[in-house]
């Protein structure tokens, strides 16, 4: 059974920095793609930032040159660096697994606010 406890949230002035990060375990980390999504008050989740399994990142428009994704396949943990936090990045800020054909899970969420 898959699982995935994202930890880094808080709260943090606008121009300040966050690291989340997101722990799996009951998968083979190395083969999955990681996301990062966030949902804000009102709005739908929108995709923050992917890495596929061979390290190949990609952002969304928002968040380019501001965010980092990373992996760590041996501690099986994906990293999320954010600097020059704005407030429009307050959003609950969810990590998700996927394995085409065997999984596609999503963890619990962790509170990101950005105060101006």
């Amino acid at each position: 059974q898959v699982q995935l406890v994202e930890s880094g949230g808080g709260l943090v002035q606008a121009g300040g920095s966050l690291r989340l990060s997101c722990a799996a375990s009951g998968m083979i980390f190395s083969f999955s793609f990681m996301y990062w999504y966030r949902q804000a008050p009102g709005k739908q989740r929108e995709l923050v930032a992917s890495i596929a399994s061979g390290g190949t990142t990609s952002y969304a428009d928002s968040v380019k040159g501001r965010f980092t994704i990373s992996r760590d396949n041996a501690e099986k943990t994906v990293y999320l660096q954010m600097n020059s936090l704005k407030p429009e990045d307050t959003a609950v800020y969810y990590c998700n697994a996927n394995r085409p054909g065997y999984y596609n899970s999503w963890g619990q969420g962790t509170q990101v606010t950005v105060s101006s």
